[in-house]
């Protein structure tokens, strides 16, 4: 008889149509446990509900929750399709310190050798950054702005103890902003990255399980 406990869930937390294209096609091979996809709508409040939502219903206690998608990048040098991995997310309301932010840097440079891997704190908004307000951000220490990240780590802490983590793809940076995701070459190679990366973010997940049981 196995009397082993079940794998921990994997709740895997994107925003927009597009990031959710990605991630239905990326390779969803090697799942350390059971993974769910959401799509949670834009911006922070639309965010917080849906994993509010999810984590306070019949989700099991003890479900990791990981925030992806596409970020803006608010350094100089950073390009359309580097990565972004969270060290913690910050938003008015609180910071939430990520788990395992070294395990998914090796893995990420191990799936995408060249591609560049920054690591800092990632920033919430309720808007568009562009122009100045980048400059204004970056002088606060945080290195990537998206508007889901920050609200889903906190909705998922606030239901109860769990790894959180997050991991954007940049799709405009200082140097190279967008005007619509996937009109030109940036938001076409940032879509590729996001669909490359899932195996990174199961074996995160599997990092989890030993420690935990």
């Amino acid at each position: 008889m196995n009397d082993q406990p079940a794998p921990a869930p994997l709740l895997i937390a994107c925003a927009l149509g597009i990031e959710h294209l990605a991630l239905r096609t990326g390779d969803r091979g090697g799942a350390g446990g059971p993974v769910t996809f959401v799509r949670t709508g834009m911006g922070p409040r639309a965010a917080e509900r849906s994993v509010t939502r999810l984590l306070a219903g019949p989700a099991p206690a003890d479900t990791a929750v990981l925030a992806t998608g596409f970020c803006a990048g608010l350094a100089p040098g950073m390009h359309p399709g580097d990565l972004v991995v969270a060290e913690e997310t910050r938003d008015p309301r609180g910071t939430v310190p990520c788990v395992g932010t070294e395990l998914l840097v090796k893995e990420l440079v191990r799936l995408l050798p060249g591609r560049t891997v920054h690591t800092g704190p990632l920033t919430g908004s309720d808007h568009v950054v562009r122009g100045p307000e980048r400059s204004d951000l970056l002088a606060t220490g945080a290195i990537a702005v998206d508007m889901e990240s920050a609200a889903t780590l906190l909705a998922a802490v606030r239901t109860g103890e769990r790894p959180v983590a997050a991991v954007r793809v940049v799709v405009d940076a200082p140097e190279h902003e967008l005007v619509r995701i996937g009109t030109v070459r940036g938001g076409i190679s940032a879509f590729r990255v996001l669909r490359s990366i899932l195996p990174a973010f199961f074996e995160w997940h599997r990092s989890l399980l030993l420690p935990r049981r």
